[in-house]
């Protein structure tokens, strides 16, 4: 029975690689336990918007929660009809061993498989030597992709080179999925005639940029400069960070990033870090200008038409930006009193805007080659998408954890509560589960999770404590 008869006429199904769907309202504690952000709030942005462009009235599209279950692969084939993966910087040394699991469960599927918009990582001068080691496991990669559609995506000129360099000819340039969230429109004014102490300015960036990439003083000048600069933080640590004051991951030793409770604009609630594309783009529009390495950072004030400058640190950000006329600056030729009201002035948006259709008709058609429907050629142009997250609630920006009041610490200690009875049975299950198979049941560490749990929260609490003393 072939594919096509054994799914009848019945609406087509797309397995998409997303951390979760847009239409998921996740609670703060809960986004950040279960890191719906797959590490980094940008990847939902790309995410998202495929969700939205590749859903049609005869196409429904499900999110893997971002798991790479190999073992899945005999259920996919059944219940899907093909299975989407949006990627960012995938052809990187340390996302080897995913990408290797990837392709495992890729090489089990029956049905097409097609990648929107991967890139591969290196320097800003566009060297490719620092992949060698991962050549195989990108080769590997790019095969079983390509034996399961007609082309494979790539976010710009450098990926593109790299993977004819490796020997691949169905290779298309088509951007990032992000900006085509609106479809072909791509509106981005300035608003003020120039930036001055009364505008309101978003700046992003990633760790290495702040520790090693002279970020840091780009902000500190900014925020001495500009009262109403916010920091909008990607990671998930950032998250945990504003949240929780959560210091476990190495992250946590960059003082000098705004997110830590260090930092000047963390005490003053210059903060945030969003689980949800949705309120990031509606807050941005708020603003007049955006600057920072970080891409999605960059790409989510310009979704909101607001202006924005990236500041390339390597070739994923650089490729982008020249794709699809992003202005741009090369982070390692900063001048030292860097002004964003400098970038805002010499931006200039006109080739962003002009090409902006040619783009989408380029993506449109990769889409139609791999046999893909979108919503703005066969739907209604994502007109019932943006009804059904209008009548959602979504959490706003997460905000740094500065007040020690009670409606704060009950939320917290509620959900925290919640989680140390689930562990608990946990543990109970477990300990029955090493005794039926006779493993000799070794004492499973319940108590770790009270210390970390106490060690996440310790800073605020004794604050409270502290004046009840007195």
């Amino acid at each position: 029975m072939s594919h096509n008869a054994h799914h009848g006429h019945r609406a087509k199904r797309i397995l998409l690689r997303s951390g979760k769907s847009p239409y998921d309202v996740v609670p703060v504690e809960e986004a950040l336990h279960r890191d719906v952000i797959a590490t980094n709030a940008g990847n939902l942005i790309f995410s998202d918007a495929t969700h939205k462009i590749l859903e049609t009235p005869h196409t429904e599209v499900v999110s893997n929660g971002i798991r790479t279950d190999v073992s899945a692969a005999g259920r996919i084939n059944e219940e899907y009809d093909a299975f989407v993966v949006p990627l960012a910087n995938a052809f990187r040394p340390s996302f080897e061993g995913q990408l290797k699991r990837l392709t495992r469960l890729i090489g089990k599927l029956r049905i097409p498989v097609v990648v929107v918009g991967v890139g591969a990582q290196a320097g800003l001068g566009y060297n490719a030597a620092r992949l060698k080691g991962i050549e195989p496991a990108v080769r590997e990669f790019v095969s079983a992709v390509l034996d399961r559609s007609a082309s494979i995506g790539v976010r710009g000129e450098f990926t593109e080179k790299y993977l004819k360099d490796l020997g691949f000819r169905d290779v298309e340039v088509i951007g990032c999925p992000s900006l085509f969230m609106y479809g072909k429109e791509l509106t981005v004014t300035k608003r003020e005639p120039a930036l001055g102490a009364g505008s309101r300015i978003a700046v992003n960036g990633s760790h290495s940029a702040v520790r090693s990439q002279g970020l840091d003083r780009v902000i500190n000048r900014a925020h001495a400069r500009y009262p109403y600069l916010r920091f909008i933080g990607q990671n998930i640590s950032d998250a945990r960070q504003l949240h929780w004051r959560d210091l476990s991951d190495p992250n946590g030793l960059v003082t000098a990033m705004p997110t830590h409770p260090e930092h000047p604009m963390y005490r003053e609630d210059k903060v945030r870090v969003y689980i949800d594309p949705v309120t990031w783009i509606d807050d941005l529009r708020a603003f007049d200008f955006s600057f920072g390495s970080r891409i999605h950072g960059n790409i989510a004030a310009l979704l909101a038409g607001t202006p924005a400058t990236v500041l390339c640190g390597d070739s994923r950000t650089l490729e982008l930006c020249r794709y699809f006329g992003i202005p741009h600056r090369r982070i390692d030729k900063l001048p030292e009193d860097l002004d964003p009201a400098a970038l805002y002035e010499e931006a200039d948006f006109g080739a962003l805007m002009s090409g902006h259709q040619e783009r989408f008709e380029r993506f449109t058609a990769f889409l139609d080659r791999n046999g893909l429907d979108n919503t703005f050629t066969h739907g209604d142009g994502g007109a019932a998408h943006e009804e059904r997250m209008r009548s959602l609630s979504f959490p706003a920006g997460i905000r740094p954890w500065n007040d020690a009041d009670l409606a704060s610490l009950t939320s917290r200690f509620g959900w925290l509560q919640g989680r140390i009875s689930e562990l608990a049975a946990d543990n109970d299950r477990l300990r029955r589960e090493v005794a039926r198979t006779g493993k000799g049941g070794a004492a499973l560490p319940a108590a770790s999770v009270y210390r970390r749990a106490r060690r996440m929260v310790g800073q605020p609490i004794r604050k409270v404590i502290r004046p009840a003393r007195g």
